[in-house]
């Protein structure tokens, strides 16, 4: 079962489970959305949510033998450590750790640099390369109408969260998503194969994909997003009643 465990684990993380979800990959907002949708018509499709997972899968499964198991978590963690031991003595030094944590600063500024970049090119409308007064208007405006039909498509998420953990009980995100994981296991050996794991995704897929239309919205990604956030506050919240109740129990028994 320990084995099962660390290996589902790898694979919770492998499909995002508790975080972005779906492999719209870990996906940090409109940049992770925008990623998968490789045709860039607005939508993501279940054909690319799949496309995009596969490059995840790719990516967890170090051996490359087709499935997530405990071997490539293992072999993720001696990749990483190699990327950071530059000269391969088999040691980190702190020279080392400061390297490795500026290259990834440096990968979140191009990333952030790549993202407004986009912004900006949809915001130039005529093409000139500058943005005009009544562009910059359009722009603003066009991102408040976005802002507020999420949070319109944000409180039906939230709903349907509430729903959800209803049904399922209040749990925290990491024993969700090791269900999850299991259920993608069908066969309980340990292991998520490419198969089970592209089912699990077309499954959480088909969650976000509230209208049934077979393309998820960045509203409906928007909206299941904050669903998430409003389960996690809501559980946040009933550990520190929890907590309160203990601690009003224990001074009772003190006195």
């Amino acid at each position: 079962m320990r084995k099962l465990t660390l290996t589902l684990s790898a694979a919770a993380l492998a499909l995002g489970v508790g975080g972005a979800g779906i492999a719209l990959a870990n996906h940090h907002g409109e940049r992770g959305f925008a990623a998968a949708d490789a045709n860039d018509d607005g939508v993501v499709s279940l054909e690319e949510a799949k496309t995009k997972a596969a490059e995840r899968f790719g990516k967890m499964d170090a051996n490359s033998d087709g499935q997530l198991s405990r071997d490539d978590r293992e072999a993720r963690r001696a990749q990483r450590f190699a990327a950071t031991d530059a000269d391969g003595n088999g040691e980190v030094s702190p020279a080392e750790m400061t390297a490795a944590r500026e290259a990834r600063s440096a990968n979140r500024a191009e990333r952030r640099a790549e993202r407004q970049a986009r912004m900006f090119e949809r915001a130039d409308t005529d093409g000139s390369g500058g943005l005009s007064e009544a562009e910059m208007v359009a722009a603003r405006e066009a991102r408040a109408e976005s802002r507020s039909e999420r949070r319109g498509g944000a409180r039906e998420g939230r709903r349907a969260g509430r729903g959800e953990m209803r049904r399922g009980g209040r749990r925290g995100g990491g024993e969700r998503g090791m269900r999850m994981m299991r259920r993608a296991d069908t066969n309980q050996d340990g292991t998520v194969t490419q198969a089970e794991f592209d089912t699990a995704i077309e499954a959480r897929f088909n969650r976000v994909d509230t209208d049934g239309s077979g393309t998820i919205t960045a509203e409906e990604h928007e909206a299941a997003r904050e669903a998430r956030r409003a389960e996690r506050q809501e559980r946040r919240g009933q550990r520190g009643e929890r907590g309160q109740r203990r601690g009003g129990q224990s001074g009772n028994t003190g006195q």
